[in-house]
């Protein structure tokens, strides 16, 4: 009997040796696997748990400080950005995707309220030089709402018209939906490119937000193109190349006296000493008054995220005959409806600027006696608010103001 208690307790404490959590009926402690007892792997599980740790407390500090940046970008796009800053732009991608997937812009209804007035709208006391644009066709089909695709002036300067808007529903699908059109008069007003604080970064001496100094005059902000490192383009501004500029990007070029133009890069617009700033993004949506052949194929073309065939929210910036500027923000549009309104608009060179609703961001101002301007969103249900230029943006966009 002796021999067979000697034997279990041998047994026990083998056992022991293999279950990290079971205890000594003798001595009533945990019996640890031996190796759990070497100082070198006790050393190294402490390391293990500190590196972890450590890494825990950086990756937490680090999305801390995206989300607590300056500007109004909401939580999902301070995310989806740090994620692409931190190798993880292929999982942004699939989970921006399934979203699209599972989220697509209603087909058929009416914009309730139908199509509304301009906020802000004021009477024009004039024309300006380039002469007021035609109503705006109706890609829905059909009669038109009342109000849709006719222009209203929202600003003036000099007593002249120098910004207008109309609103349109996109197509003959999504008829529940209204996009906008600001139409701009470069004899009344000047653009500039202006920086934003992560892309393109650095130091300039145009500002990451609408300042006081400028608060009295800015008329019109909106988005530039994608980040640079998406947008198959270069970036020049103020004598300095943050990304060389590609042969036959489509080019947004802003003059040393704030006028605009739009083309492919060197063979439409091209380098002088007059260039005050080159944004490029992708290839031309219209040109020579077209839109392009290629506008339904190919992601490759137009974006690799989420594609041209998404109807999702999208902007454009082109040139028309007489060097009018127009800007087309809205949701439900594909490639190829985005290059048909601004062909509508009179736009003979155009090139798609950004997409996705947080970054879409057409905003008018009016000046108010004292304080910051008021903005007014350019279409419906816009998800970026009007203040968003009156704070730190983290992307380059486009200020337009007042000519004195």
């Amino acid at each position: 009997m002796a021999q067979i208690r000697g034997d279990s307790l041998v047994f026990e404490r083998l056992r022991g040796q293999l279950l990290d959590d079971e205890e000594d009926e003798d001595y009533g402690e945990p019996i640890r696997p031996r190796f759990w007892r070497r100082p070198a792997v006790c050393r190294t599980r402490r390391v293990v748990l500190v590196a972890l740790l450590v890494f825990l407390v950086v990756v937490g500090w680090s999305i801390g400080g995206a989300l607590t940046a300056p500007g109004t970008d909401s939580t999902a796009a301070r995310l989806a950005e740090w994620g692409r800053d931190h190798g993880l732009n292929g999982v942004i991608t699939w989970l921006e995707t399934q979203q699209y997937a599972n989220n697509q812009p209603k087909v058929g209804g009416a914009p309730m309220g139908g199509i509304p007035d301009a906020a802000g709208s004021v009477n024009g006391g004039g024309s300006g030089s380039t002469g007021g644009p035609a109503p705006l066709a109706v890609l829905a089909g059909g009669s038109p709402l009342p109000n849709e695709g006719q222009w209203q002036t929202v600003v003036t300067v000099k007593g002249a018209p120098a910004v207008r808007v109309a609103a349109l529903r996109p197509d003959a699908q999504h008829t529940s939906f209204v996009a906008g059109v600001m139409w701009l008069d470069p004899t009344l007003v000047r653009g500039q490119l202006q920086p934003g604080y992560k892309d393109p970064g650095g130091s300039w001496q145009a500002a990451d937000q609408i300042t006081t100094a400028t608060q009295s005059t800015v008329v019109a902000a909106f988005n530039a193109g994608f980040r640079l490192n998406s947008s198959a383009g270069g970036y020049f501004s103020e004598g300095q190349t943050v990304v060389p500029l590609q042969n036959g990007a489509a080019s947004l070029v802003i003059d040393s006296n704030g006028v605009a133009n739009v083309g492919s890069w060197n063979q439409e617009v091209r380098m002088s000493p007059n260039v005050a700033s080159v944004r490029q993004n992708l290839v031309m949506l219209v040109d020579n008054g077209q839109v392009s052949p290629v506008c339904g194929s190919g992601t490759s073309v137009w974006g690799a995220t989420i594609g041209n065939a998404a109807f999702i929210d999208r902007s454009a910036f082109g040139i028309t005959a007489s060097g009018a500027e127009v800007y087309v923000g809205g949701p439900a549009l594909d490639v190829c409806t985005l290059g048909r309104i601004l062909q509508d608009a009179g736009v003979v060179r155009g090139m798609e600027l950004d997409i996705n609703p947080d970054w879409v961001s057409g905003v008018y101002f009016h000046d108010q006696p004292s304080g910051p301007p008021q903005g007014f969103a350019l279409y419906p249900n816009q998800k970026v608010l009007p203040n968003h230029y009156l704070s730190p943006s983290s992307r380059d966009w486009f200020g337009w103001y007042a000519r004195s």
